[in-house]
């Protein structure tokens, strides 16, 4: 009987080591499983013997429907390929002329790459329906072939759709086959994303289209999916429309179904999104999100660990190219090399330097005679200073050391690997003008009394359409370093009465029961708002209503926008004027956020009025400054005249500009200006916008929404008229207050 536990032990043993085989036999196949879907999402690059060290982004563009390629080194900084041209000729392979939003994989050999893109050219056909991908593989990037695949033609079921948007591919490791997923819709009801199989050669679906993604009610229209693979799980993101807009992503642990959806926007912007592509970067743990916004003409980039939690990283990127609704994918050193002995031109590996010394959007190349004018911030030492040319595999570029460029133009060889060399000169300059970096316009500076600084106020520009929807302050105490001190006034979540059109601002300091106080006025939906704060730089509070809604009675076109505050300093009355097509005035009341009932003048002083009034005080005589002809106009430019009184009769002289465009200097569009008088001194300054330089010139329409902002000396003539100024790229030397 001693014996019986014993044997009872060991029988117990043995049933245990039976029922953990049986364990093990059940779940060793699906952890085999999970672990092969993680290794064949893995591309194999030992058939390159090399590691992923480049990026490659394919995107197409505003200007029209076509591939075109960009590299990047380390996933940050982009240059465009064949000089931002199409690589791809999209009438060739298309059937409607047009490619847009190309999706690019590297299939599971490693060697392969596979394309997809949308068959619609809305230039030509506008945004009809459109029915059909283009399909495309190749071996060395270069060399693509192409099949049109039309939906409706192919799948009977499928006769009445209208729409076929933005396809994308990813290897299925169950069914060793290539899903291509895409956005489709029948009439009058939303779009939803379908999936089918590519055939063996990807010149073709052999498999009907089904629906990949059943959003929680079966009607949200879902688009532009992107899917991601990591750590045994489907990541789909998409753009959900509706009620509750945005990028969107749900989650399953298979390919083709059960996709669990998460109600979080992911885009780090209030603006309308589309076309989010996610990458991760090489040898990091980090993932990018990237999206389109589309209505401002801008693309945004997020950083994320986890691909729930993103971080805006916009301040990172840098491109020189625009791009729309694309792809990026990790490529090899030998690859880019490939890439980059193709397309990338000799001007291109110069045009590459992007040291933060540097005022990126205003280096100049002049082509012909191979001269490149490299604009540097404040305080950037010359005579030892590295533009910090970017290297691709295949180029070379020499000296690549600090060099001296206070005694003249610094020699630079271009080798580009079996094309040769060619050599340029390089300047390097300390150009004040632009005085902010970026886009920026309407700029209103104020001298504060509280503070002893310099703030600009302007509209935050470079979306297409004066779109912006936030208004940013600058400090300064030289009026050449300048610092962002951030979002003062966000329309979407600070203001009540208006969520878009943030344009034109301005702002007065005034002394209220010895206290400063900010008055902030600005433009919202065409409409004129003010917000309070005690600070120069807020917090500022809006006011909760618009303070200008409707036009003076007498007038019967124009806008309610471009508002100036100014205080007259003989009677310390405060006045506001506004107006597009007409100029307006009236006085405030003491509260400053209000108009004194039976003040409002129209007091237009002639036909060469446009908008952007700009008030001030000198010797006696009240100056009336405008703007006359349109923003988006080469030749936007400043006049004034000159009253007696804040309202009254605006005497316009012969001679009456006050600054125009440089056609040698390649300056243009120089207008809706402020004006600064240094405290205490009759030295007078004026800063105002012109269009971008060197591009915007020939930028059409688009000039007039991607400014930026200069500042220059004014000066008046001993009887009082204003010298019309010259506008500079030097700008301004610093100004000491001490002295």
């Amino acid at each position: 009987m001693q014996h019986i536990p014993a044997v009872f032990s060991r029988t117990n043993n043995y049933f245990k080591w039976i029922f953990l085989c049986f364990m093990l036999s059940i779940l060793m196949p699906a952890l085999g499983q999970q672990d092969k879907a993680k290794k064949a999402h893995k591309p194999d690059v030992t058939a390159h013997n090399e590691k992923y060290s480049a990026y490659l982004f394919t995107y197409f563009t505003g200007d029209d429907e076509a591939v075109r390629f960009a590299i990047s080194n380390d996933g940050y900084n982009y240059r465009a390929l064949n000089s931002n041209k199409p690589v791809i000729n999209s009438a060739l392979v298309s059937s409607t002329g047009g490619l847009r939003d190309p999706h690019i994989l590297r299939a599971a050999d490693g060697k392969t790459f596979y394309m997809v893109a949308t068959d619609m050219n809305t230039k030509k056909n506008g945004w009809t329906a459109n029915h059909a991908m283009v399909l495309s593989t190749s071996e060395d990037l270069l060399n693509w072939k192409s099949h049109v695949v039309n939906i409706p033609q192919t799948f009977s079921e499928f006769a009445a759709i209208d729409k076929v948007w933005a396809p994308q591919t990813i290897y299925d490791v169950q069914q060793k086959k290539y899903m291509i997923y895409w956005s489709m819709s029948f009439p009058n009801q939303p779009i939803k994303l379908y999936y089918a199989y590519a055939n063996k050669d990807f010149s073709g679906l052999e498999t009907a289209p089904k629906q990949l993604f059943f959003s929680p009610d079966n009607t949200t229209t879902c688009l532009d999916g992107d899917i991601i693979f990591n750590n045994g799980q489907y990541h789909l993101f998409f753009k959900a429309t509706g009620e509750k807009p945005g990028i969107k992503q749900a989650v399953s642990g298979k390919l083709t179904e059960g996709y669990v959806f998460q109600d979080k926007r992911l885009e780090q912007t209030d603006k309308e999104v589309e076309g989010s592509g996610v990458f991760k970067l090489n040898n990091s743990d980090a993932w990018i999100l990237m999206y389109d916004l589309y209505s401002s003409g801008k693309y945004q980039f997020t950083k994320s660990t986890d691909l729930n939690n993103f971080t805006l990283i916009d301040d990172e990127m840098s491109m020189n190219f625009r791009p729309r609704h694309g792809t990026i994918i990790p490529i090899t050193s030998k690859e880019e090399e490939t890439l980059v002995t193709k397309w990338l031109s000799y001007d291109d590996v110069m045009l590459s330097a992007h040291s933060r010394a540097i005022k990126k959007i205003n280096v100049t190349l002049d082509t012909i005679n191979k001269r490149l004018i490299i604009p540097v911030k404040p305080a950037t030492n010359l005579k030892s200073f590295n533009p910090e040319f970017i290297t691709f595999p295949g180029t070379e570029i020499m000296p690549q050391a600090a060099q001296n460029f206070t005694s003249g133009a610094v020699k630079y060889t271009v080798t580009i690997k079996g094309r040769g060399t060619q050599t340029y000169e390089a300047i390097a300059k300390e150009y004040h003008n632009p005085a902010l970096e970026g886009y920026y316009a309407d700029p209103d500076i104020l001298y504060s009394e509280k503070t002893g600084m310099f703030y600009l106020y302007p509209t935050s520009d470079g979306f297409n359409g004066w779109s912006g929807t936030y208004f940013k302050v600058f400090s300064s105490k030289n009026l050449v370093d300048w610092k962002d001190e951030g979002i003062i006034v966000n329309l979407p979540t600070d203001v009540s009465w208006a969520k878009k059109n943030a344009w034109a601002p301005c702002i007065i300091e005034k002394k209220i029961n010895n206290q400063y106080k900010y008055f902030y006025y600005f433009c919202a939906e065409q409409k004129i708002g003010v917000a309070v704060a005690d600070n120069p730089t807020g917090p500022f509070v809006d006011s909760g209503k618009p303070l200008i809604d409707k036009r003076p009675e007498e007038v019967t076109g124009g806008q309610q926008i471009d508002p100036d505050v100014f205080t007259d300093p003989q009677t310390g009355k405060s006045y506001l004027y506004w107006g597009n097509g007409y100029m307006a005035g009236a006085e405030l009341n003491d509260d400053m956020v209000s108009i004194k009932p039976g003040t409002t003048k129209v007091i237009t002083p002639d036909a060469t009025f446009r908008e952007g009034a700009y008030v001030n005080y000198r010797n006696g005589i009240y100056y009336f400054m405008w703007s006359e002809d349109d923003t988006r106009s080469e030749n936007y430019k400043v006049r004034y005249g000159t009253s007696d009184s804040p309202l009254g009769k605006i005497n316009v002289p012969a001679n009456n500009l006050v600054i125009a465009k440089d056609k040698e200097a390649g300056i243009y569009g120089t207008g809706h200006h402020s004006i600064l008088q240094i405290p205490g001194k009759d030295e007078w300054y004026i800063v105002y916008h012109r269009f971008n330089y060197p591009k915007g010139i020939n930028m059409g329409e688009a000039a007039g929404y991607n400014r930026e902002v200069c500042i220059d000396k004014l000066e008046f003539d001993s009887d009082g008229s204003i010298k019309e100024t010259k506008p500079t790229h030097e700008g301004i030397k610093a100004i000491d207050l001490t002295k």
